[in-house]
């Protein structure tokens, strides 16, 4: 897929931790972890607006599109 989730660069701008913003925006650990870490599928607007509205951004500055061969290669340099 060629859509990259830069959500990790946005939370170290704004100095907030996984477990705060998944409290603020009302979502599980386990699923803003699949966002953080470019696995999930999709993502629904509801909780894109609260992400941008808790991180003060933009869609944009979470989303990013890219060719498929980089957006694999950032999921597997996520894996470790």
């Amino acid at each position: 897929m060629g859509i990259m989730i830069n959500l990790d660069v946005m939370m170290a701008k704004r100095k907030i931790g996984v477990t705060e913003l998944a409290k603020e925006i009302d979502i599980t650990m386990a699923n803003l972890s699949i966002l953080k870490n470019n696995k999930a599928k999709a993502v629904r607007f509801t909780t894109l607006d609260a992400l941008c509205k808790a991180l003060h951004c933009q869609p944009g500055d979470i989303l990013e599109y890219v060719e498929d061969e980089a957006c694999e290669e950032g999921a597997k340099n996520t894996d470790g």
